[in-house]
């Protein structure tokens, strides 16, 4: 991650794939933060870091709402996602981010829950298997 590339949020990055998600969602650790819960799965480490993003429908009706979440989350994670290379040798991970709250949050409130939530994953993916 050099120069002004570091701070996007690319489709190299971003968990898209029907495999992979069910994969996580079926063997994948989890850990909470509120208003957040994060899956969270160690991958081959050429596979970098991959990211999902997820908001219920159940509690937001309206697709904009759900689409607002979603962007504050996505924005947060490309503001912070430093916190994961901070070692060299950080591993693969592939993580879904679910938003469990019910009242639509301020930006302030999902980046402290987001830098959180990659600070803990960070100690988790770090540590030898």
């Amino acid at each position: 991650m050099q120069g002004l590339h570091k701070y996007k949020f690319g489709k190299e990055e971003k968990l898209k794939s029907r495999k992979g998600i069910q994969l996580l969602f079926a063997s994948g650790n989890k850990l909470n933060q509120f208003p957040f819960r994060c899956l969270w799965l160690r991958v081959p480490a050429d596979e970098g870091v991959r990211l999902a993003v997820s908001v219920s429908s159940r509690n937001f009706k309206k697709a904009v709402h759900r689409n607002r979440i979603k962007r504050l989350m996505r924005e947060a994670y490309r503001q912070h996602k430093s916190i994961l290379f901070e070692r060299k040798d950080s591993r693969g991970i592939a993580f879904v981010i679910i938003y469990t709250g019910t009242e639509m949050p301020v930006f302030s409130q999902v980046e402290k829950a987001v830098k959180t939530l990659l600070e803990k994953i960070s100690g988790f993916i770090n540590e030898p298997h």
